[in-house]
């Protein structure tokens, strides 16, 4: 399942993956790349050689991407190479992890404005490159075998600024905008086509143990240097205004700002912020 147990999934109010084929959409997906690649080889040649190792020789998606991968992460403790067998290990034992790259990276071409090919954030994106990451992390997390999952931690945060705990669970279709300060503490769920910006905190409120990390909804749309603090919901279809503070529940289909938040607007329930990535919102109207 994308971020667990079915009774995850059903508590948060997830709804399907989109209706498309999976294999056809990774397959088409992938064949625009390696297009978009053989257009880039022209566009700038001295750039060509890595091109052409990432995407031109590779035979799929999970290979081109674990190239990547290494290429960005290795050489650290690990090099590259066994980051690269580390990552094609994760992917050939469970490939829904390539089902939900292709979908984080439709999310990017869908709702980033400055994303005009696929191939830009598969190459450059570091949130695109934080997210899959962490997922090989959860991978090896969820094998018990944290001292990988947490030496990759270690990693996306030194190179890409953003600190997500193996153990989090996070959906597909998310789209993690520049990363840079990006904070997800270890019980955080954080369901599918959810967009979250620079600078945002999904942490504990204390030292408390056990669950106590926020539980983001379908659909949230987590502005710039907005902090969710404890064991709260997000519900669906909310929006979490800029550098606002969020210390209690947040009811679905409404827009919170300031330090505490409180909500200020309620929206559509057919809305979805995280599709729109509009971060604006009314005046204040009526708290709870």
């Amino acid at each position: 399942m994308t971020i667990g147990t079915i009774e995850a999934r059903a508590a948060l109010g997830q709804l399907p993956l989109r209706a498309t084929h999976r294999a056809t959409a990774e397959a088409e997906v992938w064949q625009e790349l390696r297009a978009e690649a053989e257009a880039a080889l022209i566009e700038e040649p001295l750039y060509a050689g890595l091109i052409q190792a990432t995407v031109l020789d590779q035979r799929g998606l999970a290979g081109a991407l674990a190239y990547r991968l290494a290429h960005r992460l290795g050489d650290g403790d690990l090099s590259r190479l066994t980051v690269r067998d580390l990552c094609l290990s994760a992917f050939e034992a469970d490939p829904h992890l390539s089902e939900q790259a292709v979908r984080d990276l439709v999310a990017i071409r869908e709702r980033d404005p400055t994303c005009r090919r696929y191939l830009d954030p598969f190459l450059f994106y570091k949130g695109f490159a934080a997210l899959e990451a962490y997922r090989v992390a959860h991978w090896l997390w969820e094998q018990g075998r944290a001292t990988l999952a947490l030496h990759v931690q270690s990693r996306i945060s030194e190179v890409f600024g953003c600190d997500i705990h193996p153990a989090a669970r996070i959906g597909s279709g998310v789209f993690i905008d520049h990363a840079t300060g990006v904070v997800i503490g270890e019980t955080t769920v954080v369901a599918d086509d959810v967009s979250i910006l620079q600078s945002v905190t999904l942490g504990g409120n204390g030292k408390e143990s056990g669950d106590r990390h926020p539980k983001i909804a379908r659909g949230v749309l987590l502005s710039v240097g907005a902090k969710v603090l404890g064991n709260i919901r997000v519900g669906e279809g909310a929006k979490v205004a800029a550098a606002a503070v969020v210390l209690h529940e947040v009811p679905a289909h409404t827009t919170v700002a300031g330090v505490p938040a409180r909500v200020v607007s309620r929206l559509p329930a057919d809305e979805n912020p995280a599709q729109s990535m509009d971060q604006s919102f009314v005046g204040y109207g009526d708290g709870i």
